[in-house]
């Protein structure tokens, strides 16, 4: 950690309940720790991250897809002069809010949590990390830094507007400043999220078919990767050739990355953390030349492969499990685990039952999901 503008373990904002920090790891060290140790992180194993979990064990899940933003977070914070460890807490912990089956069990989840306040998977993270996580004697969640907090909340960039009731939740007690960008750190975290999935989708979708590499060859980037090892390399196989030139594209996107952000903060000049929040702009970007190519390849991506007929319909029938079990338990309340019921007696409103519903759903894995669906929701005649 070498810049101004990094932010430093020893000036903290500390905690939301003070507890005595430990005499041989950093606060930042100690909130990765506590993420990598969560429950709801062990759990993204067996998540959707464009393709069911069931569907093969080649494809990403939430958590491959989390190690790998830590992984680029870390090499572009690093060449940066920022703090690893900060990063990589705010990488780690970035999807810990995603629902089973990916973005469609969200967009299922937040249509029928529209009459009690929606659902936001960012909001749901901090939920999990403040709230739902309980294996601590003294409070409830994992206790973490406002640094890694703030990284988690902002993920997207301020939030303003109509803030998640999850989110505002516990910003009401421990202020977020949520309207203002997150520090270096979670922004990198953030770009590192989009490099991540930018090429591993692309990956995944050549592994499942659902493109070719003769289709993918005349994208933007990727066509010059493609020259560069088919120069090098006249007659090499083809998933040789397709992962060697992946792999420069994702080379590509993280060097873009760290020549934009360096080029942004030499311009704003900041000699604080804060100083980076209060710019009024994002620091950590692509440029806009790469990011024009990029859109044109997150066009393609989204109809040849979050459209493909395949996913489309793997997508109808998991929309159909969250839709069952919404409602079934709602109902039936009796049949969430023990250690929910305490929460279910103390519900005043349906609003309040129905927070509790989305948070059980939500934290399901994809295969506990269709386990659950299996039994509790008798089959279509």
């Amino acid at each position: 950690m070498t810049a101004p503008y990094a932010c430093d373990p020893d000036a903290t904002r500390g905690r939301l309940f003070p507890e005595e920090e430990s005499a041989f790891r950093s606060p930042f060290q100690r909130d990765r720790d506590r993420i990598i140790h969560a429950s709801a992180f062990r759990r993204l194993k067996h998540k959707t991250q464009v393709f069911v979990e069931h569907e093969g064990d080649y494809f990403r899940t939430r958590l491959t897809h989390s190690i790998e933003v830590a992984q680029v977070a870390r090499t572009i914070a690093g060449h940066l002069g920022l703090n690893l460890d900060l990063t990589e807490a705010v990488a780690l912990a970035h999807d810990l809010g995603h629902t089973p089956f990916g973005h469609t069990g969200e967009e299922a989840l937040d249509r029928l949590m529209a009459p009690h306040g929606g659902f936001d998977h960012n909001a749901q993270a901090i939920r999990i990390v403040t709230r739902l996580e309980r294996h601590y004697a003294d409070w409830d969640g994992l206790n973490l830094t406002w640094e890694t907090l703030e990284g988690i909340a902002k993920h997207n960039g301020p939030v303003t507007g109509d803030i998640p009731d999850a989110l505002a939740e516990y910003d009401a007690v421990h202020d977020l400043e949520l309207h203002t960008h997150a520090g270096a750190e979670a922004q990198v975290a953030a770009i590192a999220d989009d490099i991540a999935y930018n090429n591993h989708d692309l990956m995944d979708g050549l592994r499942a078919g659902l493109f070719t590499a003769a289709e993918v060859v005349d994208l933007p980037i990727l066509r010059d990767c493609f020259a560069e090892v088919d120069a090098a390399w006249p007659d090499l196989a083809p998933y040789r050739r397709r992962h060697e030139a992946l792999r420069r594209f994702f080379g590509v996107l993280v060097e873009d990355v760290i020549r934009t952000t360096e080029t942004n903060l030499a311009r704003l000049g900041p000699a604080s953390a804060d100083d980076v929040r209060q710019a009024g702009r994002m620091m950590a970007r692509f440029s806009p030349a790469l990011w024009a190519d990029l859109k044109v390849i997150r066009a393609f991506l989204f109809d040849r492969m979050y459209r493909a007929p395949s996913v489309v319909e793997m997508r109808e029938e998991v929309t159909r499990v969250v839709d069952d079990l919404f409602p079934h338990f709602m109902a039936h309340p009796q049949d969430l685990p023990a250690r929910w019921q305490p929460d279910v007696a103390a519900a005043e409103t349906e609003t309040d039952r129905a927070r509790i519903v989305s948070d059980y759903i939500a934290g399901m894995t994809d295969r506990f999901a269709l386990q659950c669906h299996a039994q509790f929701v008798p089959p279509a005649p």
